[in-house]
């Protein structure tokens, strides 16, 4: 068994759209250590974030983050994904309210 610690989604803005951040590879279990989602802009700004399975979509089935507003200027840690594990195929969708968040996912791949 090899683990690997990875950047699962380097820094890079979370877009007004469902948009899959990571997808977990064949034969590889994802395991989430962190995400930091930043707020960039002058007012509030909501987050949401899906951990779909493999070839499912996202939906209030599988919305483990819903709308989180994020403050003017403030970074919120997302508690609610950390320690969750992706089974191969399984991947990770974010979506904002309006351009001006920020992310980033760290975590560990068992192979």
């Amino acid at each position: 068994m090899t683990v690997q610690a990875k950047t699962l989604m380097p820094s890079a803005a979370i877009v007004a759209a469902a948009t899959t951040q990571y997808t977990a590879p064949a034969n590889t279990r994802t395991i989430i250590d962190k995400m930091t989602v930043t707020n960039t802009t002058g007012a509030a700004v909501t987050v949401t974030v899906y951990i779909v399975t493999a070839a499912g979509a996202s939906g209030t089935s599988n919305r483990l983050i819903a709308a989180q507003s994020i403050a003017a200027g403030t970074a919120y840690l997302c508690p609610e994904i950390v320690g969750h594990i992706l089974n191969p195929g399984d991947f990770i969708v974010t979506e904002a309210s309006a351009v001006g968040l920020t992310g980033r996912i760290s975590g560990r791949e068992v192979s």
